[in-house]
């Protein structure tokens, strides 16, 4: 018990923006079964506040329910030093969670989006991942031919309401979360470079990251065994691996 306590700890104190939850899915992501509330206990114990917690709403339950057949797209902006203004296109499976960047460009013309929408039919092709719809907003950027291309996949767009980001929620949740855990820690200086941090935040957040939306499971990876050995649980030996200068921890087991 002492083992998981400094590791409970040594994770707050490294990840300070990491709320209880977060903490106890990182835990079971390394084989360490503990109840959340345990982990609860040794934070407030320790003095350790929670980070702030976000509260769901019912349609966000409502598309969690239906999560098997949607996938959600969005654009969202960001900046680079010389002061050029990117635009990201991402979608997200909502049974999985797993994110797909489909590019970044400063110019997001019909020709870029629709051979966007292509690829990611290719991909989904490649996966056999069958979906029924797909939810975008209704930004003036998504051409006819993006929702042509779905259509001929017998993928059906679904239009959000207007000014209701709310239908989108698990996207912008994740919008949210890249801009938080990524790009308002990074220094940005071209799309060459915006593309190399997405590709590795995409890579950490399929295969390393947990999520409470998937039962602390990561999209690419369940949950491994839980360890129910006391002796092994009492010589526990964490390794942390950092991606893009520190700013991504991904823990694991030593080798």
């Amino acid at each position: 018990m002492r083992s998981i306590r400094i590791l409970a700890l040594r994770l707050a104190r490294e990840n300070p923006d990491w709320g209880y939850s977060r903490l106890h899915g990182e835990l079971l992501a390394l084989g360490v079964k503990v109840a959340a509330s345990t982990v609860w206990k040794i934070l407030k114990e320790a003095g350790v506040d929670p980070a702030p917690d976000r509260n769901s709403s019912t349609w966000a339950d409502f598309l969690r329910s239906q999560a098997d057949a949607l996938l959600a797209c969005d654009f969202f902006e960001t900046v680079t030093l010389s002061g050029a203004r990117m635009y990201v296109l991402t979608v997200i499976e909502h049974s999985s969670r797993r994110i797909r960047i489909l590019g970044a460009t400063a110019h997001p013309t019909a020709s870029w989006i629709t051979q966007a929408a292509k690829n990611l039919i290719m991909d989904l092709e490649d996966v056999a991942c069958r979906t029924r719809f797909m939810i975008r907003d209704r930004d003036g950027k998504f051409p006819q031919l993006f929702d042509a291309v779905l259509k001929d996949a017998e993928i059906e767009v679904v239009l959000t309401g207007i000014q209701m980001p709310r239908m989108n929620s698990v996207m912008e949740r994740w919008i949210q979360t890249c801009r938080r855990e990524l790009l308002d820690r990074t220094l940005i200086w071209n799309q060459r470079h915006l593309l190399h941090a997405l590709r590795e935040f995409e890579e950490f957040y399929n295969s390393h990251r947990p999520h409470q939306g998937i039962a602390n499971a990561r999209p690419l990876h369940p949950l491994p065994t839980p360890i129910d050995d006391p002796d092994e649980l009492s010589q526990l030996d964490i390794r942390r691996h950092d991606r893009l200068g520190g700013i991504l921890h991904e823990y694991r087991h030593a080798a």
